[in-house]
């Protein structure tokens, strides 16, 4: 090839590379952007038509999809917002459907039962807006385990009948160190305005009572609001609930031991003196103001289980069904009837190993007897005021006997 064929070679072979990178540059940028546009558009539209098919409605589920320790209570409320709900299916986590309450404007959702502890629930949701779209909610969560919970057990029962001493007794089965906020969540009133204050025994005891008896004839209320409070480090209360209990007559007995006689009055009158036999010299009774806490129409007391043992390790007793029986402290003080002692003790000699004894007939079937009439005539809270035995007075938390402290005493043991 000669030179002037070469170098017009080489510029045409440059001409054509050249102008194939231009239309390679030029034509990619044109289809880079008309491809971009076009894509843009397409997308658009597309968002816009889902936009316009996708439900205005917005499911809220409590408590959120992977909560742990949720409440037994207040926990798997689901509502809507710009629509209403349409199902709602709660499930535990062995397939058991729990049932639920929905609002009678269907908003709102929620389980008409109390849920169970350590227990994972499942929540589907539905719901349409407006136009009849539909929107759909899922979550799961597991509910407060019992070694991170804590139980307030109370005393007396929902709806009973007590009297003038009884005490709520609050006893929690964790031990409690965040008292103040425990005893904020715990309220007790009562129908005749009396103002009541509570005293913590210990980390697992809390009783609450008003200054002087309650007054006969009213309506006592205890209100549980323990739900999500924290007793301790990571131990949650899971209590919601209200309770009330009636106050009966004023009925207060007074033991003397010195004179053997029991005075049982009623809003301050004696209404029947009973004969009575107390602790012996050896085994004086406990002294100061006892609530009875239980009944028994008979039961068996033996010796061995309140340290009364002989030298063989037996009880100094044992009566399988002794009458009448009342108790006044934990640690075994009863008023109750005796069958087995000479009619002539009562009234007269001071005979027990500290319990309070009435004349009684065995079987516990004679209403005629003094203990009969005692039991028939008692309730759960009654007082029994116990004098003259020479013995020291009893410990306030020895049963439900805080009626031994001063009303200051009394206060002081309070958390907040």
């Amino acid at each position: 090839m000669t030179e002037g064929k070469r170098r017009n070679g080489l510029m045409a072979a440059s001409a054509l590379l050249g102008g194939v990178l231009v239309l390679t540059g030029c034509s990619g940028g044109e289809k880079a952007s008309a491809g971009d546009g076009g894509n843009d558009t397409s997308q658009a539209k597309v968002d816009e038509a889902a936009a316009q098919k996708a439900s205005e409605a917005q499911i809220t589920i409590t408590p959120k999809d992977g909560s742990t320790n949720a409440s037994i209570n207040n926990s798997a409320t689901v509502t809507v917002s710009k629509g209403t709900l349409t199902n709602v299916t709660m499930t535990s986590s062995d397939g058991k459907q729990i049932e639920g309450q929905l609002s009678a404007d269907k908003l709102s959702w929620k389980p008409s039962v109390q849920l169970s502890r350590s227990t994972t629930y499942k929540v589907a949701a539905e719901a349409t807006d407006k136009d009849g779209r539909v929107a759909h909610e899922n979550a799961s969560f597991t509910t407060v385990s019992p070694a991170n919970s804590f139980i307030a057990n109370f005393t007396p029962e929902d709806g009973s009948t007590v009297g003038v001493g009884m005490p709520v007794s609050i006893t929690f089965n964790k031990a409690i160190t965040n008292k103040a906020a425990v005893q904020k969540g715990i309220t007790v009133s009562s129908s005749s305005g009396q103002d009541v204050a509570c005293h913590w025994f210990n980390a697992n005891r809390m009783d609450c009572r008003p200054e002087q008896y309650w007054q006969g004839g009213s309506t006592v209320t205890l209100k549980l609001a323990l739900d999500g409070v924290e007793g301790a480090p990571g131990v949650m209360g899971v209590q919601q609930k209200t309770v009330s209990f009636h106050i009966g007559r004023n009925q207060v007995s007074y033991v003397d031991a010195k004179t053997k006689q029991m005075k049982v009055t009623q809003d301050g009158k004696v209404v029947k003196t009973i004969p009575i036999s107390a602790g012996s010299p050896d085994n004086k009774t406990y002294e100061g103001q006892m609530v009875i806490s239980e009944k028994f129409k008979e039961t068996r007391m033996n010796g061995a289980t309140v340290g009364f043992t002989d030298d063989d390790g037996k009880g100094e007793y044992d009566i399988k069904d002794v009458p009448h029986a009342m108790r006044l402290t934990n640690s075994g003080t009863f008023i109750h009837g005796n069958y087995w002692g000479a009619k002539s003790i009562f009234g007269s000699v001071n005979t027990s190993h500290g319990c309070v004894g009435l004349s009684d007939t065995k079987g516990a079937n004679d209403p005629s007897t003094a203990a009969a009439w005692f039991y028939n005539h008692s309730l759960i809270g009654d007082v029994v005021v116990v004098q003259n035995t020479g013995d020291k007075t009893v410990s306030p938390d020895n049963g439900l006997n805080g009626w031994n402290m001063s009303w200051s005493q009394w206060k002081a043991g309070s958390a907040i």
